[in-house]
């Protein structure tokens, strides 16, 4: 409908139930007025116009801390923060978008078909890698117009980036292909447009969960034919909040430490004739520790560690959930914490070792759940940025005042898992 039309739609409460579907009834007046606010800015850049509303949620990974870029196995959950965007359908190739607190990005689809190096981190980068993905997957691609809005807040561990990417695609996928390509596929190629376009060597993990929704299961030992397994699992049903705390750190200079955690653990997996980790055992790398530490050095092997360890706990912990054991899965929880912070060593850049806000909240934590049933662990590529906790109902109020006398008001978000990945909300 017209961009005028939709305004009333929503204001006078029609996508109301569709509102609560996907947020829940004690949402819908605050999304219903987020999304008037996004089709009137979408009017004062681009008019009146048939418009649509698209939405790609945020995603909280739960186990598997760096484990997918060497083909390993991931548990995550999408999220009830999300990207929404109100897009229209235009005739050339080139797509624009208009994102909140940012600059418009215009990409023709036409000519820019390769990586550029200046162009790299950036976000025109990522729509010029997924126009590209599709016409690499022999698909319809063309141009559009959208604004962006989202709360998703960036360098949180919850993946603005490939929500952004995977809302590319979603658009095209409805408004070029009938919304017939599969949204495992489109995470796909989010990935593509991340490694190869943005610069960023990042696995697929980030992608599948924004795009596919729910809590789900991903093995990537095959990452062309990832086992892919959503577990029907109600956290707050079980009397548990996922709260989420933003330490508030720097992420600047950091892209240094993220990219180690890949190649220092495929240089691993390179000693033995390999590309990646999954393709040896933790038995073959102990056995050669004394070989490997010149080689490769002594944090590559601890990383591998993790790696080997934290694949059997994600395995666990999926079982843990299909047999909804609470308990079980909270241990495991703690237990890839702990070896991320002992292992992976992802809590903090040694770049700054004045700044450890992820090991200060990690521990404020600590002390505040000590005794309960209740878990913790540093939340997606750490360095900065986030940590989860799984608090009972009954403690979210006394954790997040502790939270946020440490880091400021706001700093403890209270989560809920969303059902629903990557969709067309009208």
């Amino acid at each position: 409908m017209k961009t005028t039309e939709l305004l009333s739609y929503i204001k006078n409460g029609n996508l109301n139930e569709r509102l609560a579907e996907i947020y829940g009834e004690e949402n819908v007046e605050t999304q219903k007025e987020r999304y008037e606010d996004a089709v009137r800015e979408f009017y004062q850049f681009y008019g009146e116009r048939d418009a649509y509303l698209f939405s790609v949620p945020g995603r909280s990974e739960l186990s598997g801390n760096h484990t997918d870029h060497n083909h390993g196995k991931v548990l995550a959950g999408s999220i009830n923060l999300d990207i929404i965007a109100v897009s229209a359908k235009t005739d050339s190739g080139v797509i624009k978008i208009k994102s909140k607190g940012f600059d418009e990005d215009s990409v023709d689809t036409n000519t820019y078909t390769s990586p550029i190096e200046e162009d790299y981190f950036k976000s025109n980068a990522l729509i010029a890698g997924m126009a590209r993905a599709f016409t690499d997957s022999g698909l319809n691609k063309g141009g559009y117009v959208a604004y962006t809005t989202s709360n998703v807040f960036k360098g949180s561990g919850l993946s603005s980036s490939a929500a952004f990417e995977v809302m590319v695609g979603n658009i095209l996928n409805y408004f070029y292909n009938d919304g017939k390509v599969e949204n495992t596929e489109i995470a796909k190629m989010a990935q593509f447009a991340e490694n190869a376009f943005f610069g960023k060597p990042c696995g697929l993990m980030d992608q599948m969960a924004c795009a596919v929704g729910g809590f789900v299961y991903i093995d990537f030992e095959n990452t062309s034919k990832p086992v892919i397994e959503k577990i029907p699992f109600d956290l707050s049903g079980e009397g548990y909040a996922l709260c989420i705390v933003n330490t508030g750190g720097n992420h600047a200079d950091l892209n240094e430490d993220y990219a180690s955690v890949p190649y220092e653990m495929k240089s691993v997996a390179r000693f033995f004739g390999k590309e990646y980790l999954r393709q040896i055992t933790k038995a073959e790398v102990l056995a050669s520790v004394e070989l490997l530490r010149p080689a490769v050095g002594d944090r590559a092997i601890l990383r591998a560690i993790h790696f080997f360890d934290e694949n059997e706990r994600v395995a666990t912990q999926a079982e843990a959930l299909r047999d909804k054991n609470v308990s079980k899965f909270f241990e495991y929880v703690k237990k890839s914490g702990r070896s991320s912070f002992m292992y992976l060593q992802n809590v903090y850049t040694t770049k700054n070792v004045r700044e450890q806000g992820l090991s200060l909240a990690l521990a404020i934590t600590d002390s505040t759940l000590a005794g309960t049933s209740s878990a913790f662990r540093v939340h997606g590529g750490g360095f900065a940025g986030t940590i989860q906790a799984f608090v009972p109902f009954s403690l979210v109020e006394q954790y997040r005042e502790a939270i946020d006398s440490a880091f400021g008001t706001g700093a403890c978000h209270v989560l809920r898992i969303r059902p629903d990945g990557a969709i067309m909300v009208l």
